[in-house]
């Protein structure tokens, strides 16, 4: 069936229903023509992505920051240390710096080109919760805005074959104390004449909607952005593996303008605000695999600038794998946006895990009419939900600034299968524009044993639902 249908009820019903610039073209290619056509299976597609992802390769090199003067007793300083022996590795031709168990306290650490950073199992790294410790200011983006900014935890920029390995641990330390406060709410920290964000983000806004070079937005000293975990800016080949994150300022895992990128077993743990676990933004031939995210917001959030900015920069997302994963805790498990103003195409994920009381959705894709962009050829299946707090497929393009503006995102091509959730409220909760409906969602071999509260689907078009069960009955799009 197709139409754009307002709010319905269809709990019980029975039956199927059929219904920028220079950057771009470098992160373009063969690789941006892997969206699954009509008729074609997207999962040879993900296969593919698979396939072509590959960690990167290091010599035989070791340079051990012992022997660069760090000591892992929690309490000296081994920022010079982390610089002396990446660099050090970096003039050799790359390869592996290890750091040794024990507790290394630094500063931020850039990544060099041919580098992988190894934790071994029992070191920890302690970040400093000092933020003047992290300047100079650095090319950054901050919720799809670039700016100067304090630069992320560990950061590289345009750099090729990096990688972050090992069974040890990062630990940023953050808390109700430490960078959290920032958020401006009193839950993190915040009390009243304490500095906050709200300015600073207002005006980082402003700056990108009048059009201020990227090189003048400057921030970092004096004002209070937070910074990220890992930051890979404008890189290829990178590889984060092995490690636990625990403690964050915000956003733990953000590759920028990069591609080939591979997360694959990481256990991300953090209930910062907007602590979510892994966010590639414009960046291509991603894959997320064998993680586990227990997270203060969304655990998998796929983005491609935000607003004016992201109409400046003009870059999507493609193409990015999501696989063998574990969502304890967070807002949405697999979100695309609301940060999605270049685009976002050719999702995959499946074989997934999730369950927790404050998971608010499987899957979550949120936009409004000021991010603008598209969201296409989304494909989920096998997928174990126990409980979800809200919905198991979310897609509200009334988040944040809602409808009204000039820029109606374009969304649809969204496809699951072999979805079984335990309790939500929800199955659906969709909210399109009359003007901008979301088109063509299918769902396919999917059961929801106990839903608590008729779906919410407006302005929706081409929905058709095929051996679908909700609470024990066959269910049918609104008619």
């Amino acid at each position: 069936m197709s139409g754009s249908w307002p709010r319905r009820r269809f709990l019980g019903a029975s039956g199927a229903v059929v219904g920028g610039g220079l950057l771009a073209s470098a992160l373009g290619g063969p690789a941006l023509a892997d969206a699954a056509g009509a008729g074609a299976d997207p999962w040879r597609t993900a296969d593919r992505i698979r396939r072509r992802v590959r960690a990167p390769r290091f010599p035989h090199h070791r340079f051990r920051i012992t022997d660069f003067g760090a000591k892992g007793d929690g309490t000296t300083d081994c920022t010079r240390a982390f610089e002396a022996a990446i660099s050090a590795c970096a003039r050799r031709g790359g390869d592996r710096v290890v750091v040794p168990p024990g507790r290394y306290a630094t500063g931020p650490i850039r990544l060099r080109s041919h580098v992988d950073l190894h934790v071994s199992e029992g070191a920890t790294i302690l970040f400093s919760t000092d933020a003047a410790r992290y300047l100079p200011a650095v090319y950054t983006r901050w919720q799809g805005v670039e700016c100067f900014n304090y630069s992320p935890f560990i950061y590289a920029y345009g750099a090729r074959n990096i990688a972050i390995t090992g069974a040890g641990t990062l630990d940023g330390q953050a808390s109700i104390t430490a960078w959290w406060p920032w958020k401006g709410k009193p839950e993190y920290g915040w009390k009243p004449g304490d500095p906050q964000e709200g300015p600073d983000w207002t005006l980082l806004q402003q700056w990108a909607d009048q059009g201020v070079p990227v090189r003048d937005r400057v921030l970092g000293a004096g004002h209070c952005l937070r910074p990220n975990f890992i930051q890979p800016y404008r890189c290829e080949n990178v590889l984060v593996e092995g490690v636990t994150i625990v403690n964050s300022p915000m956003w733990e895992i953000h590759p920028v303008l990069s591609r080939n990128v591979l997360v694959r077993d990481v256990t991300v743990i953090s209930h910062g605000p907007n602590n979510d676990g892994c966010d590639p933004e414009s960046s291509t031939d991603v894959v997320i695999t064998g993680c586990t995210f227990d997270t203060g917001d969304d655990c998998i959030a796929i983005k491609a600038g935000r607003n004016a900015d992201g109409r400046r920069v003009n870059v999507p997302s493609r193409n990015v794998l999501v696989e063998n994963c574990e969502f304890r805790d967070g807002h949405g498990g697999v979100t695309i946006g609301s940060e999605m103003t270049g685009g976002v195409s050719g999702v995959f994920a499946r074989n997934l895990r999730m369950t927790s009381p404050n998971l608010n959705s499987c899957l979550r894709l949120k936009s409004n009419s000021m991010r603008g962009g598209h969201i296409h050829d989304v494909h989920l299946k096998d997928v174990e939900v126990g409980r979800l707090s809200i919905a198991a497929i979310q897609v509200d393009f009334y988040y944040d600034e809602g409808p009204g503006h000039p820029y109606n995102p374009d969304v649809g091509g969204i496809h699951v299968e072999n979805l079984h959730a335990g309790t939500t409220q929800y199955v659906l909760d969709m909210r399109g524009y009359p003007d901008a409906p979301i088109k063509d969602v299918t769902l396919t071999h999917c059961r929801f044993d106990e839903a608590t509260a008729a779906d919410i689907v407006e302005n929706v078009e081409g929905l058709v639902l095929t051996d679908v069960t909700v609470n024990g009955a066959p269910a049918g799009a609104p008619a």
